[in-house]
C-alpha cells in the first residue's frame, strides 16, 4: 500500500465504516506498490508536491475499483467524496483544491508508462503470494487471446503521421473467422473484425485469477504470442509451471510447436482442441507398423477386424511417460465384444502409439479420454475473466490510445484484480474471491 503518514482532526472511520470503500481499502493492503512509489518519488525529485504521488497513484487504483470510464468521472467523485479523498491520501483541509486537475493525471500517466516495468513486477509478486495462500492455484491453466477496441477511429492514410493524442498509429485491424457445421451437414463461416489490440491471456481455471498476460497489436497471431507467453510464464513463476498439471486452449492455439513446447520443456499436458488439417477428404490413416490399427484427425484409435473388415475403437489405456506412448486396449477383451477374428488379430490385446507418430494429434492426455474432455470445459475460465475486464473493468467502453497506453491500463486492471483476490484468500472470503463489486 502507498502509506501516507497524515495529521487529521478526525477520521471516517469515528463516524460510519468504509461501507463500499471497503473495496478500495482492500486493494491498497495488498498492492506491493512500494517500489513503484519510491522510483516515481525519486522521479519527482525537489519538483513541486502540489498533488502527492501516492494520493494520486491511489486514486487511480480507486478509479479502477469503482468503475470509473474517464479521469473526469474519478475527479467528479473525488471533489463530492471526502471520506474517498481521506482514504486515498489527499490532504483535507485543503477540501476540493486537493483534486488533481486533469493535466496531472496525465503527466501522471506519462510518469506511469517510463516505470510500466515495475507494474510488472508488482503483477508477478502477486501471482506469487497467490500461489502460497491457495492450494490449487496454477494446477490448471487455460489461455487466450481477446480482441480489445481502440477509443480511436480507423483513418486511412494516417499510419505514418505522428500522433496527436486523438489518432491511434499503434492500432490496426485484427480478424478472427469461425467455421461450423450446422445439424444438416451444411458449412456456415463468420468473420469478426475490429481496429486496436490484442490481449494474450493465461488465467488459472481454477480460481479464475490471470498469471500471465501480454498487449500487442490486433493483427499479431495468437500462436507465436502463444509460445512466448507459455516461455515468459517458465521464466517468471518456475514454480508454479513445475507444479502445473495441464493447460487448455481452443483450437486458435492449435500449434504442433506449442504443444511439444508445453510438455516437452515445461511438463505441462497440453489440452488444445484441434483443427482438421488433413487434405483430400482423408478420414483416418494407418498407425506405422500396424496394418488393422488406425487413428482419425481427433486422436480416435480404431482397430479392423482382420475377418469382417468390422471398425471398434479402442479402449484408451493410459500414458506411459517413460516410453512416451498412448496405450489403446482391444475393444473385444475390454468390453467382451464379440470378435470373429479376434485369434487372427495382431493386436494381441492391446498397442501402444508414439507421440511422436502425430504430435498434433497424440498428445500426453489422450484426446479420447473422458479427462482431456474434462479439462478442455475449464478452458471457459479464460472467457469469464475476459468478461470481466470488458464490464467490470470498462474495456469494452473506454478511452484509451496507443499500445503503450493499452498495456499500462490492462496492467493496472489485473493487479487490482489480483490484490482484491489476495485480500480475501488471506481473510478467508473465497466465496467473493473474484468479484470486483462486492463488499469483503
Amino acid at each position: 500500500m502507498a502509506t501516507i503518514p497524515q495529521k487529521q482532526l478526525f477520521g471516517w472511520r469515528e463516524i460510519q465504516e468504509l461501507g463500499d470503500l471497503e473495496r478500495l481499502r482492500l486493494v491498497l493492503d495488498h498492492l506491493p506498490d512500494e517500489s513503484l512509489m519510491q522510483e516515481l518519488e525519486r522521479s519527482r525529485s525537489r519538483g513541486r508536491d502540489d498533488y502527492p504521488i501516492r494520493a494520486v497513484w491511489n486514486s487511480v487504483l480507486a478509479g479502477i475499483v469503482f468503475q470509473h470510464q474517464s479521469v473526469e468521472h474519478l475527479r467528479r467523485e473525488l471533489s463530492r467524496n471526502g471520506q474517498l479523498r481521506q482514504l486515498c491520501g489527499f490532504d483535507l483541509h485543503k477540501g476540493l483544491d486537493a483534486v488533481p486537475p486533469s493535466w496531472a493525471y496525465i503527466r501522471f500517466f506519462k510518469l506511469l508508462m517510463r516505470h510500466a516495468d515495475l507494474v510488472d513486477e508488482m503483477f508477478d509478486s502477486l501471482v506469487e503470494q497467490l500461489r502460497e495462500v491457495l492450494p490449487l492455484f496454477g494446477r490448471i491453466l487455460a489461455m487466450d487471446g481477446k480482441a480489445i477496441e481502440t477509443a480511436a477511429r480507423q483513418r486511412k492514410g494516417l499510419r505514418e503521421m505522428p500522433g496527436d493524442g486523438r489518432r491511434d498509429v499503434d492500432a490496426n485491424v485484427g480478424k478472427k473467422t469461425y467455421r461450423g457445421k450446422r445439424e444438416d451437414g451444411t458449412v456456415w463461416e463468420k468473420v469478426v473484425k475490429w481496429f486496436g489490440y490484442k490481449l494474450h491471456l493465461i488465467v488459472d481455471a481454477v480460481y479464475e485469477l490471470p498469471v500471465a498476460f501480454e498487449m500487442t497489436r490486433a493483427s499479431a497471431s495468437e500462436i507465436p504470442q502463444g509460445r512466448s507467453l507459455v516461455k515468459k510464464l517458465q521464466t517468471a513463476h518456475k514454480e508454479l509451471v513445475d507444479h502445473c498439471e495441464a493447460l487448455t486452449a481452443d483450437k486458435g492455439l492449435d500449434d504442433t510447436k506449442l504443444i511439444t513446447q508445453l510438455w516437452d520443456d515445461c511438463g505441462v499436458k497440453p489440452v488444445i482442441d484441434i483443427r482438421n488439417m488433413w487434405k483430400d477428404g482423408e478420414e483416418t490413416k494407418v498407425v506405422s507398423g500396424r496394418r488393422n490399427v488406425v487413428y482419425d484427425y481427433k486422436g480416435a484409435v480404431y482397430c479392423h477386424c482382420p475377418m469382417t473388415g468390422d471398425r471398434r475403437e479402442m479402449a484408451y489405456g493410459g500414458f506411459e511417460a517413460d516410453r512416451k506412448t498412448l496405450k489403446y486396449r482391444c475393444p473385444a477383451q475390454q468390453y467382451g465384444l464379440d470378435c470373429k477374428g479376434c485369434k487372427r488379430c495382431p493386436v494381441r490385446g492391446a498397442v501402444r502409439i508414439k507421440l511422436s507418430e502425430d504430435r498434433r494429434v497424440f498428445t500426453p492426455l489422450a484426446r479420447s479420454s473422458y479427462r482431456w474432455k474434462t479439462l478442455y470445459k475449464k478452458r471457459t475460465s479464460v472467457e469469464r475473466v475476459n468478461s470481466r475486464l470488458d464490464v467490470s473493468f470498462g474495456f469494452e467502453q473506454h478511452f484509451i490510445r496507443g499500445l503503450k497506453k493499452m498495456r499500462l491500463r490492462m496492467g493496472l486492471a489485473l493487479i487490482v484484480m489480483l490484490a482484491m483476490a489476495l485480500g480475501r484468500a488471506k481473510e478467508k472470503r473465497l466465496d467473493r474471491l473474484r468479484s470486483l463489486t462486492q463488499v469483503a
